[in-house]
């Protein structure tokens, strides 16, 4: 054995790389994490619990109070006009104007408002801008927004749609 064996360089050397290896992939997935924490806007964290508790328990209120007074309808949506029919326990329900929010499960930049106007009692007409398809999550109020009728359904519908208050536990 000489002492002239030529030694190969660092960068292949397999222990260094064994060495290495794991420190450089700690520091890339921190870098990674630092960059997305950092970009990305945390939407679902509150500073006031105890406001979005008081929301909460409005809106189990609001549901409670479409519940008392049995409200329940149909809803019939034809390319981009809706018919609206709504009933409680005392008869058709005679408001000057009903909301009806439709929310998309999963694209917020698709959700939609529609103003029902009243033609008779318990019968109301509304318009919407674009053709709508798929799953949508329905909020249906009154002017005063002291009830809501909320709930789901898919478009296009062939039959007509039935609303129904629920109780705030069904969700």
């Amino acid at each position: 054995m000489t002492d002239n064996t030529p030694v190969a360089p660092w960068y292949r050397q397999p222990w260094f790389w064994f060495l290495t290896i794991f420190p450089i992939a700690a520091i890339i997935s921190g870098i990674t994490i630092l960059t997305v924490g950092s970009i990305l806007s945390p939407s679902m964290v509150t500073d006031d619990y105890s406001r979005e508790g008081r929301g909460i328990n409005m809106a189990i209120a609001r549901d409670q109070k479409a519940l008392d007074l049995g409200l329940k309808g149909g809803l019939t949506v034809d390319e981009r006009s809706a018919r609206l029919t709504l009933e409680s326990k005392e008869g058709a329900a005679d408001y000057p104007y009903l909301v009806l929010n439709l929310y998309h499960p999963t694209m917020s930049e698709r959700d939609r408002t529609i103003q029902f106007r009243r033609m008779a009692a318990g019968e109301y007409t509304g318009n919407l801008i674009e053709d709508m398809d798929g799953r949508w999550y329905y909020d249906l109020q009154g002017p005063d927004n002291d009830w809501r009728v909320k709930g789901e359904f898919w478009l296009p519908a062939s039959d007509k749609i039935a609303l129904k208050a629920t109780s705030p536990t069904q969700g």
